[in-house]
């Protein structure tokens, strides 16, 4: 299995909308996607807690049965539609990807 971590930092204001208002949006169209492949097994979408210190704002945390499995949610549109508004309102992102 693999495990699928992305973490995002916003910034204050894109495409209309606080950090807040953008975190939701995003919270929204990650968690559409949260059935679109097969070999899905985990799927959790988090925003960070209000006034708790954090260096990333939003956390998509996911497991999938293999390769084959995520790269059907990558591609999958649902995913493509979440990552054309968060390509807009994101400043930075990081990701890992590990065998479990």
């Amino acid at each position: 299995m693999i495990r699928h971590i992305v973490m995002w930092k916003l910034k204050d204001q894109a495409e209309g909308g606080t950090r807040a208002e953008n975190a939701e949006k995003m919270r929204t169209l990650l968690e559409n996607c949260r059935d679109v492949a097969p070999g899905t097994r985990e799927f959790n979408v988090g925003i960070a807690a209000p006034g708790e210190e954090s260096t990333y704002d939003l956390v998509l945390v996911s497991t999938f049965d293999d390769d084959a499995a995520l790269n059907a949610y990558q591609v999958h549109a649902e995913h493509e539609k979440a990552k054309a508004f968060i390509g807009k309102v994101r400043e930075t992102r990081q990701c890992v990807d590990y065998i479990i």
